[in-house]
């Protein structure tokens, strides 16, 4: 048989490189990601302390105690229909976590009633203040 390329040009098996230095491999890498995605290359992502969730800091008390309340009746309803499903302990601890959401329900309805009252408005907004 006959070579279909009359010249061809053999490969060493190994890499030019002597050895890799991982550290370089990486920031190479990133570099190429951050050039083909878009991303600046002075513009480092910015990593959470872990935190999945936060609460906007100018949101007002009557609005978090609102959603609050809409929160807790929502897991009040989803811990009874999980009680109907379920028998012996498991019933009582779902049936538990349903009255104790219905319980804070109440105290956070309670905190809301407050903020028509004057003197806890005041109390709430210095509060906010120290939060935000």
């Amino acid at each position: 048989m006959t070579n279909p390329t009359p010249n061809t040009p053999e490969y060493e098996a190994t890499s030019p490189y002597e050895s890799f230095d991982s550290k370089k491999l990486h920031e190479a890498a990133e570099r190429a990601l951050d050039h083909h995605l878009g991303t600046p290359p002075d513009k480092k992502s910015k990593r959470r302390n872990g935190d999945l969730f936060s609460v906007c800091p100018d949101i007002n008390t009557e609005t978090l105690l609102a959603n609050a309340s809409e929160d807790l009746l929502s897991i009040s309803a989803i811990a009874a229909d999980l009680a109907d499903g379920v028998e012996g302990s498991r019933r009582s601890v779902a049936l538990a976590l349903s009255r104790m959401a219905d319980g804070v329900h109440l105290l956070v309805e309670r905190a809301l009633d407050h903020l028509d009252e004057p003197e806890m408005a005041a109390i709430f907004a210095k509060q906010q203040s120290r939060v935000g």
